[in-house]
């Protein structure tokens, strides 16, 4: 008879060790899934285990399905696509960008929160009163511009980490406050995906007026790409917000509702310059140009090489 039990113990060993087996495999396979979110790990290390070391299938399942609904706004809220070649400390500085500029550094008012910040497509110089844009500048070229009809529109903005949280615009600030979240460097001008998605960063944002928004600025951003695409070279272009007065904020942050947006348009190859100059407000209208030198005058921004004529 004693013989007769031994396979019947040797099989139930086997079985044993099978699901042991199995359990470590699952075990294994979970923890590869959920290693890079720290959130996860935390939550779920105490209910791996039992005090005998049993695995809690059961809970463990119940776990992993609140945990998936509660990480999904996580994963929106804190989305930042990648940026290549783009250092991710807290300071940056235009000499990674130098591309973007027509010359050399440009000239404004000196400032105790500005932030120099590249992207694969634009570069902005921040303000970490504002919580706005002082300028964002891009490069341009037809072949940039033909590009960028292909792109398709991604509309995930998402908050700036590499500004100091104190400095930057949140998400929540713009919700509910009456102001789109206004482009300075278009999402139309985007001529990758990469690009596409930097430029939904709130680094590039200002709060402006909805109708203005779609409208009168619109228009001017189209005929700018209009005009590039039929540019012999590049094409340098200054977008941003200027502040008249007192003005008003939105959100919890305090990010800052500008009264003017203006933008620069330098074609490098002919040397000719205009700048539109916009009030953030829903009646305006597209009017003629303003001239550079006008725009200096009126905002203290030395933007283009100094050789340019005052035109």
């Amino acid at each position: 008879m004693a013989e007769r039990k031994k396979p019947v113990a040797s099989r139930a060993a086997s079985k044993r060790r099978a699901s042991q087996g199995a359990s470590q495999g699952g075990l294994s396979k979970f923890w590869r899934t959920v290693s890079l979110t720290a959130i996860a790990v935390f939550s779920i290390s105490s209910v791996l285990w039992h005090a005998d070391g049993r695995y809690l299938k059961d809970e463990l399942v119940q776990k992993w399905a609140e945990l998936q609904t509660m990480l999904q706004p996580v994963e929106v809220a804190d989305y930042t696509p990648e940026t290549p070649n783009v250092s991710q400390h807290v300071q940056t500085s235009f000499s990674q960008c130098t591309q973007m500029f027509p010359g050399p550094r440009p000239i404004v008012p000196n400032g105790e929160k500005l932030r120099e910040l590249c992207f694969s497509a634009f570069a902005i110089l921040h303000n970490g009163q504002t919580k706005t844009p002082v300028f964002v500048v891009q490069r341009l070229s037809r072949q940039m511009i033909n590009r960028a009809k292909g792109q398709a529109r991604t509309d995930r903005f998402y908050e700036e980490a590499r500004l100091p949280r104190v400095e930057r615009a949140k998400l929540d600030d713009y919700r509910r406050s009456g102001y789109s979240r206004g482009h300075m460097a278009p999402a139309g001008d985007m001529h990758d995906s990469d690009a596409m998605a930097q430029s939904f960063s709130l680094a590039n944002m200002v709060p402006q007026d909805q109708r203005h928004n779609a409208g009168a600025w619109s228009r001017i951003e189209s005929d700018t790409r209009k005009y590039v695409s039929r540019a012999q070279g590049d094409v340098y272009v200054f977008t941003g917000p200027y502040y008249a007065n007192q003005q008003n904020v939105v959100g919890e942050g305090r990010v800052v509702v500008p009264t003017h947006l203006y933008k620069v348009v330098y074609d490098a190859t002919t040397g000719r310059s205009w700048v539109h100059w916009h009030e953030n407000k829903p009646e305006t209208k597209v009017g003629p140009p303003i001239s550079y030198a006008e725009f200096v005058q009126r905002t203290g921004l030395h933007l283009l090489p100094q050789v340019l004529p005052s035109q």
